[in-house]
């Protein structure tokens, strides 16, 4: 079976939209209306007149949409498509973290459950969160969730003092070698190297940019350079190659690895024969309670009036 060509059947006859995260299979990718970070697809599920939302990525992203967008169907091709970092951060053991910092404004990465979202201030993205923590007065403590490294960056880059971390990560950027990077730029030379403030502080002090998918794929494009070490997930080299085919993008590698790239293997649970089943047969739905959702949709509210 013509999977795509199925796909693309059966979105016009359902009105339904396919979001896709840069992370998924280069062949989703292809699928996809709309492919983008955590807060373009965030905005996108938030403007879309589309009967079903499609959600090609991790869950989170989908509970997203369905938190924004409550009168849509809302479906996820692999309901087993989690995120180690949402997964690092259970409800109830960062609602004991924050009664210890009373007063304290939660700053929570939108790569966070529902639930998670439901306890926090105002939700920020990699492309937004300087702009979301910048925004609160420096007199007032901030809690950062749940990403450390993420946190420390930002941290460092606000030099704000007031601000507690969760101890979490994500295990794709965690997992990167400042040795096998140092490696690659003996090897290539000339190369630049752009890197995801999830990775590292030492990953992130020998990068020359720091940034979310979008602006890493957005300075490549800039850039006068032509070789680019990538220190993020690999499947954002599909986007690097097919808009920038005159570029080389060398993939970092993780620490233990035989291959020369790293993979999100929740990311790459979604294949087109999935979305595919998902569309023809409208399931596994995104549901959350109204409680929980009313709750999550103010902090993300919040970020998306911060970003206009």
């Amino acid at each position: 079976m013509d999977y795509a060509k199925e796909i693309v059947r059966l979105k016009k006859e359902k009105n339904a939209v396919i979001l896709a995260h840069y992370y998924t299979r280069g062949e989703v990718q292809e699928v996809a209306d709309f492919i983008g970070d955590s807060l373009a697809l965030s905005e996108k599920a938030a403007a879309t007149d589309a009967s079903i939302i499609v959600f090609a990525g991790v869950y989170f992203m989908a509970e997203t949409a369905k938190i924004l967008s409550p009168d849509k169907k809302v479906l996820i091709p692999d309901p087993e498509a989690d995120c180690s970092l949402a997964a690092s951060c259970r409800a109830e053991d960062f609602a004991a973290f924050k009664a210890k910092y009373p007063g304290y404004k939660v700053v929570a990465y939108v790569n966070t459950t529902a639930e998670v979202k439901a306890l926090t201030d105002i939700c920020c993205t990699s492309s937004n969160a300087l702009q979301v923590v910048r925004s609160i007065p420096a007199s007032e403590g901030v809690i950062f969730a749940p990403d450390r490294n993420f946190g420390r960056y930002i941290q460092s880059m606000t030099g704000r003092e007031n601000m507690v971390l969760w101890d979490g990560a994500c295990h794709v950027h965690e997992e990167f070698s400042l040795e096998r990077i140092l490696d690659l730029k003996k090897e290539y030379p000339q190369a630049k190297v752009v890197a995801h403030p999830e990775c590292k502080a030492p990953v992130l002090a020998v990068s020359d940019f720091v940034g979310s998918t979008a602006a890493i794929l957005d300075f490549c494009g800039r850039d006068e350079s032509k070789e680019y070490i990538v220190v993020t997930e690999s499947g954002i080299l599909h986007q690097m190659i097919k808009s920038y085919p005159e570029k080389q993008f060398i993939p970092a590698p993780p620490i233990d690895s035989t291959c020369g790239c790293n993979d999100c293997a929740y990311m790459k649970l979604v294949t087109l024969e999935k979305i595919y089943h998902c569309l023809r047969d409208e399931t596994p739905v995104v549901e959350i309670s109204e409680e929980i959702r009313t709750k999550a949709f103010g902090s993300i509210r919040a970020m998306l009036d911060l970003s206009k």
